[in-house]
């Protein structure tokens, strides 16, 4: 199976800003488009900033030009850089990936994956 390992939340105060990380692990063989997503109290998930393969982003209208998002494929890592952070930036923060991993111990075969990490808490509070 594959894993999405979220890191780097915590508490800042508004203006502030964070670095997120997730770290993909398995039998990767490939991955296409990896995100990151957000769910706050009461609200559903939403999406945040996407990546593909190729790098190009889309961002959610509420955080462009406040975050970026970025990806090491040499790590299997992403990244959300976010400045200026403010409260209603308060949310669990979760990354997603899909992509291409093999699967199976005495017979190995490529299969498709989409998984979710665990996710990391962002509060933003004076």
């Amino acid at each position: 199976q594959v894993q999405l390992v979220e890191s780097g939340g915590g508490l800042v105060q508004p203006g502030g800003s964070l670095r997120l990380s997730c770290a993909a692990s398995g039998n990767i063989v490939s991955i296409n488009t990896m995100g990151w997503y957000r769910q706050a109290p009461g609200n559903e998930r939403e999406l945040v900033a996407v990546i593909t393969s190729d790098g190009s982003t889309n961002y959610a209208d509420s955080v462009k030009g406040r975050f970026t998002i970025s990806r090491d494929n040499a790590k299997i890592t992403m990244y959300l850089q976010m400045n200026s952070l403010k409260p209603e930036d308060t949310a669990v923060y979760y990354c997603n990936a899909d992509g291409r991993y093999i699967s199976g111990i005495s017979v190995k075969t490529l299969a498709s994956f989409r998984s979710w990490g665990q996710g990391t808490q962002v509060t933003v509070s004076s």
